[in-house]
């Protein structure tokens, strides 16, 4: 994902970016804008660094671009300006792993990524079109090309070898002269331009032109004049070469940068060839010529060091040489299945197979019989068909194009064998083989094979399908013996393959109850194990077996849709001889009820102002509130018995659960108790409701209607006295005022403004503590308010809106009425 992510990135850099930013993300319609013409040789370099960091090899640059929509030409044109800059190599080290030989720090990689010469800037500075472009990218086709590519290649002079016997010493060469035996003496001269070496004592030498071995001679002879244990072997002179010199030679012709360059003395051809760029793209790989006094002294064929690693032409240079690049005069183009794929220089009387030989041959899955080829004729272009045996013959054409292509995927004797087998996969097919054969090939079949039926699957004359069946049994015996043919294929079908998945399933008071693999002979006992054994709660009675009925008569008048049978079962699932004569089959249910004695513990919680809050248990299936109530040691002095409330589970909607979470906030604002309101919250939550109570009945008459039996989850609360009223809805200030027995309803209103213009007085109400409530009743023509007790709330409603008609309403109502005044007159003039 990471290398995604960075070539979107890189590609938003390569289509948009001027500046050497390169963004987070990119769009794919953006991807596919890129133009790779815009980029600088900087944000090439920072391009490859990016890939460098996060191991994108150049390889996969192809298959990135491709997932992301960009174009085939500019990942060609991007490709060409990495490898141009010689940044290639850089990340041929990556692909998805981590390289440790590879620089660590950013400056390090800068320096590798930046490591170019000078002929590749100024180059690419120059690449402004397509057709440069495209040049760039034939050349590097060329066989031979990537010589002048690859920076791990440099045809550097080895400096530090013995000096070559016939190396030829001239102005600016240093000699170093070592005396040595009776008499100690070291000399480092430098030849001057008059070609002398200046000997201390002695005078100067005159060694221009001569080898090594002749001035060692001529130095020698003149030493010995001074040095009389020369003369008698007792002093020895040793003559060898320091510094050189430098030379300079002219390159020409089709040079990709011609022009004089300063080599060292010991620079060969292809030292020469490679610090110019090699040969350009009409250059000769095979003709390059070295001319020395305006004489040809040695021809280089670069072949024969690709080919042969034969470097035997590539004669060391000497100053003011030249060396000429001449055109090619045939190449042919070599695609397909060879292992070099490329564009071939041919000399005169060389054969197409010659040209097979530097391409190394074909590859295994080449097509050998005949090579296909494009030619160009003087007005057009024509096919030619190159047989096998005419390929060391064949004459070239410069401009040919030959195609290898691959053979055929398709197999003359391949006959193919799956399914209920010990060894499926493809055989031989041998003169005269059967399909029984063929399955004792493959070791016989599987014990779940289908022996009744097999098929065959052939492709016909004309290569349509077909299909032959036969008996799996009788081709074993060899009482059908059906002959196989080339490309047949035979599948043998297992049972398990030919039928529904046997299962059966278990639920209730079993420990891992679900669906299970049907075995044969299975037992009631054994499902139960499989599913983990019984639950604490199970029921070893009244264990039910459903199973389906399979009854293939359509005009049966049994109306059953399964057979139930039920048993009991042992505690440690020993055999019951009624279960065990009912052995299961497939697809059968089981049930495991509970036991109906069995009961778990249910708890209730009760808080507020009560003595011992907490939880308990419910005793018996007839406890009520008062025996909870009395358990808990009964209600504190402070507490307000008619605003308890009663907190039961129940099935309610979303936003049922939401209204009765803000109404309960409301009620317990009152205790000013927030962890009561949390918890009076998430009890909603969890599916319960309020249920109005009125505890002080329940104390004066325990075990009376209003005594309400206790469930499990069920939450008492009991809350301080309170000592407020809230007035909500239609008033001028709703607000909160304090409680006092001689106020009335109407009071609470004008305490809190009285009401609005909008006020729906008659449908007043009032919620009690305890979720009480009561609303405004008529008597006669006036409003009989409920009464107010402590920690109350007045809800004051809003009147519903009354709108009036609208024009076009008033009008269509007119023209209503008028239609049916219009036809009550007709009907009177018709009854007179």
């Amino acid at each position: 994902m990471l290398k995604k992510i960075l070539l979107l990135q890189l590609c938003l850099l390569v289509g948009f970016c001027a500046a050497a930013q390169i963004p987070s993300t990119i769009s794919k319609d953006q991807l596919k804008q890129i133009h790779v013409d815009d980029l600088s040789d900087d944000q090439i370099r920072q391009l490859v660094a990016k890939m460098k960091q996060n191991n994108i090899s150049f390889d996969e640059i192809d298959e990135y671009a491709a997932d992301n929509g960009i174009s085939d030409t500019e990942v060609i044109k991007l490709k060409a300006r990495i490898q141009q800059l010689g940044l290639d190599t850089v990340l041929s080290g990556n692909g998805g792993k981590t390289n440790k030989t590879n620089p660590d720090t950013s400056e390090e990689l800068d320096r590798m990524v930046n490591d170019t010469t000078d002929y590749w800037n100024d180059k690419l500075r120059r690449l402004n079109s397509k057709e440069d472009y495209e040049r760039a990218l034939r050349r590097r086709k060329i066989f031979g090309a990537e010589l002048f590519n690859n920076r791990n290649l440099t045809f550097e002079p080895n400096l530090r070898m013995p000096t070559p016997p016939n190396y030829q010493i001239a102005a600016n060469d240093e000699l170093i002269i070592d005396v040595y035996g009776y008499s100690e003496v070291q000399h480092q001269l430098k030849v001057s331009p008059d070609g002398y070496v200046r000997i201390p004592y002695l005078g100067p030498v005159y060694v221009n032109g001569l080898t090594m071995e002749e001035a060692r001679t001529r130095i020698t002879k003149q030493l010995s004049s001074i040095y009389g244990g020369i003369k008698t072997g007792n002093t020895f002179v040793q003559v060898s070469l320091g510094s050189i010199r430098s030379i300079r030679v002219l390159l020409i012709g089709e040079v990709e940068r011609p022009g004089t360059y300063s080599l060292p003395s010991l620079a060969t051809v292809a030292n020469a060839l490679y610090v110019s760029g090699g040969p350009g793209e009409n250059g000769s790989f095979r003709n390059i010529q070295v001319i020395r006094n305006g004489q040809p002294v040695a021809t280089f064929d670069l072949y024969d060091f690709l080919a042969h690693g034969d470097l035997t032409n590539n004669v060391v240079l000497r100053d003011q040489d030249i060396v000429k690049v001449n055109p090619y005069k045939t190449r042919v183009e070599l695609i397909g299945q060879v292992k070099r794929p490329a564009i071939f220089e041919a000399k005169e009387n060389e054969s197409l197979q010659q040209i097979l030989d530097y391409a190394g041959g074909y590859t295994d899955k080449a097509y050998h019989e005949v090579i296909h080829a494009n030619r160009v004729t003087s007005r057009q272009r024509e096919v030619v068909n190159v047989p096998a045996g005419q390929i060391g013959s064949f004459q070239l054409k410069s401009g040919d194009q030959f195609i290898i292509d691959s053979i055929s995927n398709r197999f003359t004797n391949r006959v193919t064998i799956t399914g209920a087998v010990f060894h499926p996969g493809d055989y031989a097919l041998e003169p005269g083989m059967t399909v029984g054969d063929l399955i004792k090939r493959a070791d016989g079949v599987k014990e779940e094979a289908a022996l009744a039926r097999g098929v065959v699957r052939r492709l016909q004359a004309d290569y349509t399908p077909a299909m032959i069946s036969f008996n799996v049994q009788s081709a074993l015996n060899g009482q059908q013996a059906l002959a196989l043919q080339r490309e047949d294929s035979v599948v043998v079908y297992s049972k398990m393959d030919l039928r529904q998945l046997y299962q059966v399933r278990i639920i209730g008071e079993v420990n891992a109850p679900g669906q299970y693999v049907y075995a044969d002979s299975m037992q009631l006992e054994d499902l139960i194990l499989i599913a983990g054994g019984l639950k604490d709660a199970a029921s070893l009675k009244h264990v039910e077996i459903a199973r389906r009925i399979r009854n293939n008569s359509a005009d049966s008048a049994d109306s059953r849709m399964a057979i139930i049978r039920q048993f009991d079962i042992n505690a440690d699932l020993s055999n019951n001889p009624g279960a065990a004569a009912f052995a299961l089959q497939p697809f059968d249910e089981i049930m495991i009820r509970k036991a109906p004695s069995y009961v778990e513990q249910a708890n209730i919680e009760i808080g507020g102002e009560v003595l011992y809050p907490g939880a308990y248990t419910i005793n018996t299936k007839q406890e009520r509130i008062s025996d909870v109530l009395r358990r808990a040691g009964g209600l504190r002095p402070e507490a307000y018995p008619e605003g308890a409330v009663l907190l039961r589970k129940t099935f309610v909607n979303e936003s049922d659960s939401a209204f009765l979470t803000n109404k309960l906030e409301v009620f317990y604002n009152k205790l000013q108790d927030s962890t009561d309101i949390d918890r009076v919250r998430s009890a909603v939550q969890r599916k319960e409701q309020l249920l109005g109570i009125n505890l002080d009945l329940i104390i004066k008459n325990p075990g009376s209607k209003y005594d309400l039996l206790l469930e499990e989850g069920d939450v008492l609360k009991v809350p301080k006295k309170l000592q407020t009223v809230q007035v909500f809805g239609e008033i001028y200030f709703p607000k909160k005022l304090r409680f006092d027995h001689s106020t009335s309803f109407r009071n609470y209103i004008r305490g809190a403004g009285g009401f609005t213009s909008q006020a729906l007085k008659r449908r007043s109400y009032i919620v009690y503590a305890n979720g009480e409530v009561k609303n405004t009743r008529k008597v006669l023509f006036f409003n009989s308010y409920p009464k107010v007790r402590p920690g109350a709330e007045i809800y004051v409603p809003t009147k519903r809106e009354r709108r009036g008609l609208s024009g076009p309403e008033t009008i269509g109502m007119a023209s209503g009425l008028a239609s049916v005044a219009l036809i009550i007159v007709t009907l009177l003039d018709k009854i007179k």
